[in-house]
């Protein structure tokens, strides 16, 4: 950001929807700080991290659109646990719910870069994929960097309180993730029975 100003600061969130690792919770509120400091202008990080949040999202548009429905079915086919019909659901669930999902998914720690996968999958038009991503890119985009312009030098609480928004968010995932786990095991246990039987 020293060195690019608001450009390198959307290059940085662009990077960030690629490698989620990277947290956005901490280069946003850093972009603010910056600005807070004249190191950059408030509006043009707001714009060039809202840019590059959407470039970012379109790099995993593609992958999730090179993979294809019929690919991840030929995928589901091979993992334990997982029925075709699993992705079948997901895939009725996407095409009622697909919009939300990717405008709220942007505002969700972990979830604002692998939206866009299911996004690609199921051939959103682009038009409609880029809109979403870039109003609910924009909304999060803007919150943390006005937050980390108005803590100036105390930018990093930020991070802390968005730390407990993301452990909430992994929380819920583990939890879905046993459930899931929990019933196919129960479901197969039966049907074993049941061929015993």
């Amino acid at each position: 950001m020293e060195t690019l100003g608001a450009p390198g600061a959307g290059i940085a969130v662009a990077v960030e929807n690629l490698f989620p690792p990277i947290p956005s919770e901490v280069i946003l509120p850093l972009a603010g700080f910056a600005a807070s400091r004249g190191d950059l202008n408030l509006v043009a990080a707001i714009v060039f991290t809202t840019l590059g949040s959407l470039v970012g999202a379109l790099a995993l548009y593609g992958i999730g659109a090179w993979l294809g429905i019929d690919r991840i079915k030929r995928i589901a086919k091979k993992l334990p646990l997982v029925d075709v019909s699993d992705v079948d659901k997901t895939e009725e669930w996407f095409r009622k719910h697909g919009s939300k999902a990717v405008f709220f998914g942007r505002m969700l720690p972990i979830f604002r870069s692998l939206i866009s996968i299911p996004a690609g999958i199921e051939r959103m038009p682009v038009w409609k994929f880029a809109l979403l991503t870039t109003a609910g890119s924009l909304i999060w985009n803007t919150l943390f960097i006005l937050a980390g312009f108005w803590l100036g030098e105390q930018w990093h609480i930020v991070e802390q309180y968005a730390d407990i928004l993301k452990y909430v968010v992994i929380a819920a995932v583990v939890a879905a993730v046993g459930w899931f786990v929990i019933s196919r095991v129960r479901k197969h246990r039966s049907g074993q029975t049941d061929g015993i039987v």
